[in-house]
Parts: structure tokens; sequence; C-alpha cells
């Protein structure tokens, strides 16, 4: 399985190490902003293929694993 560009950032991000700080600072590249947005556009104006819908899932499903993360590093920030 190739993994998606998007996945390979949060990897790297979680691998390099990380504080409660730096979790909530996150945000994804430029490029994977714009593909996520192309995705939207298309799924909702031409379609998608069904590879494309996939791979808009799984970035939907990361993006929900990182709001609540950076909720619960926002948790920690306050204690």
């Amino acid at each position: 399985m190739q993994i998606l560009p998007v996945y390979r950032e949060i990897i790297d991000f979680i691998a390099a190490g990380t504080t409660p700080q730096n979790l909530v600072d996150f945000n994804p590249s430029e490029e994977a902003k714009e593909r996520i947005a192309d995705l939207i556009h298309r799924e909702k104006t031409t379609g998608l293929t069904d590879e494309e819908t996939a791979e808009l899932n799984h970035c939907l499903q990361l993006e929900h694993l990182m709001r609540l993360a950076k909720s619960r590093a926002r948790h920690y920030l306050k204690e």
C-alpha cells in the first residue's frame, strides 16, 4: 500500500517527537490542504474515482483524529 502524502506528514510529525504545544500548532502543508480542497470540490462537482474517494475518506479520518488530539493537548496545556 502506498502511503498518502498527508499520512507521511503526520507520521513524520509524530515520529520526530512532539509536545502538547507543537501538536496544537501543527498544520498540514499547503500541498496537503490544496489536495484535500481539490478532492472535496471534485466530489461535489464532477465526482471522484474509487481510489480518490478512499483517499478523501482517509484524510477526513486523519483530520478528525488530529482535532481530537489537539483538543486533548489544549487540555494538558491548561493543567
